[in-house]
């Protein structure tokens, strides 16, 4: 147990209904565990549809940030799946800013969670983070080290850093705003008020269940629509169970990962751990970043975002 003060956690449902309860229920205790308090715990028992909730059920989920006359320290998603697309048209973006702009609470997700990245980034200038969820990541059998480590240590710090081996062998220094997060989410707010116009980024994207031509498809999207040509970098992290199909003749994500290199015009890594994958890195969605890579190893210094007020990276529980 930590022996500084608990880390307060609000849980919130912005997609889909918990399908995992028992990964729910581990996940809430393994973070009590660590000495964290728990709040809004009540979420995980909401069920419409495929989603954890109404649509205003949900949306109050976020929208109920701005109302809140205590802050918690992290606001953590409970899962994916989908859903948050159905909530950007009505966020109270100008009162999200007015309460949470230059305070220190930790907004944290990933998958359909970057729908409300974008929007946040977009509408009200918010940066919150892709990182781990209660369910599929603090409730798995197996809690990925890395996964929590890397949490933990980049919310109770000022600046963050994530390194991992790339396969490239180019030398690359560049800088920029970090963004980014899972492909089809991306994609499908182009051309929208909720898409941020991010110039001079680095960004990284993921996936899962998609097929390799599918994958090709969407960064195609990304590349004609001119919005690789305007980042520094492209970062190809987790592609998880994106598997050819027979007819595919042999075509691969490699293959398609080739095509995209060959057309971006920009520098494009792999092999970061993020996305679907149990080993994630927490990244902030926005933020100065400077990404490096001497020989095959990568690495990327972030900083300019909201922290935990005291140093909190309890034992793994």
């Amino acid at each position: 147990m930590p022996s500084h003060p608990s880390c307060h956690i609000r849980l919130i449902a912005p997609s889909g209904y918990p399908h995992d309860r028992e990964a729910m229920t581990r996940g809430v205790q393994r973070l009590r565990d660590a000495g964290c308090t728990m709040d809004g715990v009540d979420v995980i028992d909401r069920t419409e549809l495929r989603y954890a909730g109404s649509d205003a059920q949900r949306m109050a989920d976020i929208n109920g940030l701005a109302t809140l006359d205590t802050l918690p320290d992290i606001a953590l998603s409970i899962r994916g799946g989908y859903g948050a697309t159905r909530l950007l048209e009505h966020l109270r973006y100008d009162a999200l800013r007015e309460r949470l702009a230059g305070q220190p609470l930790v907004l944290v997700g990933h998958s359909d969670f970057t729908a409300l990245q974008m929007a946040l980034y977009a509408k009200s200038g918010l940066v919150t983070f892709g990182g781990p969820m209660l369910g599929p990541d603090f409730g798995a059998q197996r809690l990925s080290p890395l996964t929590w480590r890397h949490f933990w240590r980049t919310l109770s710090s000022p600046q963050g850093n994530a390194s991992w081996d790339c396969g490239e062998v180019a030398e690359l220094a560049v800088e920029g705003p970090l963004w980014g997060g899972n492909l089809a989410m991306l994609c499908s707010l182009l051309q929208t008020p909720y898409f941020p116009r991010i110039e001079g980024g680095i960004l990284f994207v993921e996936d899962i269940g998609e097929p390799p031509f599918r994958i090709e498809r969407l960064l195609y999207q990304l590349h004609l629509s001119g919005v690789l040509k305007q980042q520094r970098a492209l970062i190809l992290a987790d592609f998880t169970h994106c598997r050819p199909a027979p007819y595919d003749n042999g075509y691969d994500l490699a293959d398609g990962f080739r095509q995209i290199r060959q057309v971006a015009g920009i520098p494009v890594l792999s092999g970061m751990p993020f996305g679907h994958a149990a080993d994630k890195f927490t990244l902030p969605f926005g933020v100065p970043a400077r990404l490096r890579v001497v020989g095959r190893r990568a690495s990327l210094d972030f900083h300019g975002y909201p922290h935990l007020r005291q140093a909190h990276e309890p034992s793994m529980a």
